[in-house]
């Protein structure tokens, strides 16, 4: 099992570690799950993301390389931008990995795929692999800039899906104005050499240490897609309401083809929002049923520190409509729910 440079930084902190897409990683610390939620919500918090990959792709043929192969068009930005983006199976054009292209300079792409995905990218788009030599720090939370301004005023202004090389610390850092959170925050690469000073200095500055549990009841809450759940094998991006990410005015991208004939066709089932009475959560795996039919399964489910109650994502017949009442059954436990729009949960400022 492989570990982040910061591994003994979150064994002095007393997380509890597991194993996360071959990595050891802290799913929490003694604060909790809530408590580190809550503090992304409200202040700030680092989370360390050095289990997702990187991919380094340079040179003259990079921007056609990943424009030809990747699902979205990067003619929509510019060097010093990011994009979400698919890879898509070629013939099925289901969701192989959902990515991050971090476009640093003119020629040079960062690709940043799920962590168990690294090696398929690699396969797809060529390039090199460089994860083991950085790390990538989450900081996340609406006092996230200003935590990092007292180290690096650069590096807390560099803005949302912009993405920028500064010297931090004495390092040469790639800082991504990203997260997966559904709050403002930076996503810092930087050298390993260098990852454990910086994420005390963040810590020092009033970020609290949180873990991949507090990483996923925020992106539920923003009805953000993980990869196996919401997307993956046997799921488009069209099922998963993601259209948005497929370059429809380029002349090609791998598995066009087989999403043209989806869209022509429609979609065998959806992607919905569900919300459920009372505390207890609906979990992965779990029937969700209209009038006693079962008509889809929760893909995601967990309680919502934010809303107090629970949600869930979940696939489901096309015809579903927005309001519908469901029953998901939790291993015999019927809960009353309703159907939703997502994210369940999103800044009014």
């Amino acid at each position: 099992m492989r570990t982040t440079a910061l591994n003994a930084a979150h064994r002095t902190l007393g997380a509890k570690l597991v194993e996360f897409g071959g990595w050891e990683m802290p799913i929490s610390y003694p604060t909790g799950t809530i408590a580190e939620h809550l503090a992304c919500r409200n202040s700030v918090v680092v989370f360390d993301v050095s289990h997702l990959g990187t991919v380094r792709v340079e040179g003259p043929q990079a921007f056609d390389s990943l424009q030809k192969v990747l699902s979205n068009d990067l003619r929509k930005i510019a060097p010093g931008r990011t994009q979400y983006t698919h890879l898509l199976d070629p013939i099925s054009a289901d969701v192989l990995d959902d990515i991050i292209v971090w476009w640093v300079s003119e020629n040079v792409f960062d690709v940043m795929p799920n962590a168990s995905n690294t090696e398929r990218v690699v396969q797809y788009l060529g390039g090199v692999d460089t994860t083991q030599t950085r790390c990538v720090i989450a900081l996340q939370g609406p006092q996230a800039r200003q935590s990092m301004s007292a180290i690096s005023l650069e590096a807390s202004e560099v803005a949302r899906n912009h993405v920028q090389v500064i010297e931090m610390m004495g390092s040469i850092c790639v800082v991504a104005g990203t997260g997966y959170t559904g709050e403002d925050g930076l996503e810092i690469a930087i050298p390993v050499s260098a990852a454990t000073e910086l994420w005390q200095q963040l810590m020092n500055n009033g970020a609290l240490a949180a873990g991949l549990g507090a990483r996923d009841t925020l992106r539920l809450e923003a009805g953000l897609p993980l990869h196996g759940h919401e997307l993956g094998v046997g799921i488009t991006s069209l099922q998963a309401n993601l259209g948005w990410v497929l370059g429809w005015k380029k002349d090609q991208f791998q598995g066009k083809e087989a999403v043209l004939r989806e869209k022509e066709s429609g979609v065998t089932k959806k992607l919905v929002g569900l919300s459920t009475q009372g505390r207890r959560p609906p979990r992965e795996g779990s029937s969700i049923l209209k009038d006693g039919t079962v008509i889809g399964s929760v893909t995601s489910g967990n309680f919502s520190p934010m809303l107090e109650h629970g949600i869930a994502l979940g696939f489901v017949e096309p015809g579903t409509e927005i309001g519908d009442e469901i029953i998901i059954d939790v291993r015999g436990t019927d809960l009353v729910g309703r159907v939703v729009p997502y994210p369940f949960y999103k800044k009014t400022i």
